[in-house]
């Protein structure tokens, strides 16, 4: 038989334990995305706390995990005071609070304002709003701006008069909204509640070292770049996307655009500088600019964009964004790669994305 462990020996194998256990880690870091997902109790005071607790923290031989906060105090332990493990989480208040609002805007006639909003949620204008936007990755009057647009889309779409769609949407006057007509629907009202009949969309399909490829661009700018192997089915996708729009076979001028795009793919040092007209979401558009900025021969993680747009937590919001992206290397998705520097999945195929990084990192060496 094992002789019995000393006092010393006890202590310092339970604090090896404790120690091996990677909650420990989330402990001393005192982690606030660990909250929830276990507590901890410190058999010297007869409490139990978050994995946050900003408490002095205890000795590790004293430390005991528990699954859940009913199975802490099963034990014999009580709530600590200070982290108040027995309710919430601080960040689990937040989301309640932004999903709150959230309701509100979508269900308020006009938007609330900022103060209205923050006053509801019990925070200050500044802690809400910037609570708010890193949650959702829009501030509060974007979202209300999506919404509303949202909204008049669905009232168009439903048939109803142009007028009451903007009325229903949330607009108090017509010329608020014509204001901006131009950013939420990329069109007249009239015309989009038609469907987009009678926009012109010219396009050519050429080749190049990667493949097919197609441009294709309305009279405000490049609207579509496709990428493949077969001209037929970017064709398609190209009626899929634009169903009820005139289609029109780029003439001589076009040429030049397309030329201009191809020469890009073969040398991007040179640059791309086209108009572009691509509509989507708010945080499509703010995940599009930061794309934009990424110089050529450089690469971001899909991580490093949602921090830089303020949402950190919206990885795959951020991924959906970049599959979402209209226009091949125009918007640079393809430098957006996984955190361990790997390629990711890639709309037009992993090789082509291959390709374009390995073309810019040594146009880049040469200058």
């Amino acid at each position: 038989m094992n002789a019995p462990l000393g006092k010393a020996a006890l202590k310092a194998e339970l604090a090896a334990a404790t120690e091996r256990d990677p909650r420990w880690a989330a402990v001393v870091a005192r982690d606030p995305a660990a909250d929830g997902r276990f507590f901890y109790s410190v058999a010297t005071t007869g409490v139990y706390c978050r994995p946050s607790c900003g408490a002095r923290r205890a000795r590790p031989e004293n430390v005991r995990f528990h699954a859940s906060r009913e199975a802490a105090e099963a034990a014999g332990f009580r709530p600590c005071k200070r982290c108040r493990p027995d309710h919430p989480a601080l960040a689990e208040q937040h989301a309640a609070g932004v999903t709150a609002a959230c309701r509100l805007i979508e269900e308020a006639e006009a938007p609330p304002t900022l103060a209205a909003l923050a006053a509801a949620a019990g925070l200050s204008p500044h802690h809400f709003h910037r609570i708010f936007r890193k949650l959702t990755g829009l501030t509060p009057r974007a979202y209300a701006a999506a919404h509303r647009a949202q909204r008049l889309r669905a009232g168009l779409d439903s048939g109803t008069t142009v007028t009451q769609a903007i009325f229903d949407a949330g607009y108090n006057a017509n010329s608020r909204f014509y204001a901006e007509a131009d950013a939420v629907l990329g069109m007249p009202a009239s015309r989009y509640r038609a469907g987009g009949a009678g926009t012109e969309i010219r396009f050519a399909i050429a080749q190049c070292s990667l493949g097919a490829i197609l441009v294709a661009a309305s009279e405000r700018g490049v609207c579509a770049v496709f990428m493949g192997d077969d001209p037929e089915a970017l064709l398609r996708d190209l009626q899929d996307r634009f169903p009820r729009a005139r289609l029109v076979g780029g003439d001589a001028g076009f040429e030049q655009t397309v030329a201009t795009v191809v020469g890009f793919v073969e040398a991007p040092a040179i640059g791309l500088a086209l108009p572009l007209d691509v509509r989507g979401t708010a945080f499509q558009q703010r995940v599009w600019q930061a794309l934009r900025e990424i110089p050529a021969g450089r690469t971001a993680s899909y991580a490093e964009i949602a921090e830089r747009i303020g949402a950190p937590r919206s990885v795959r919001a951020v991924a959906g964004a970049c599959a979402a992206n209209p226009v091949a290397v125009a918007i640079p998705c393809h430098r957006v790669v996984r955190s361990d520097g790997g390629l990711s999945g890639y709309r037009w195929g992993v090789e082509r994305k291959r390709a374009l990084l390995l073309r810019e990192a040594e146009s880049r060496d040469e200058r």
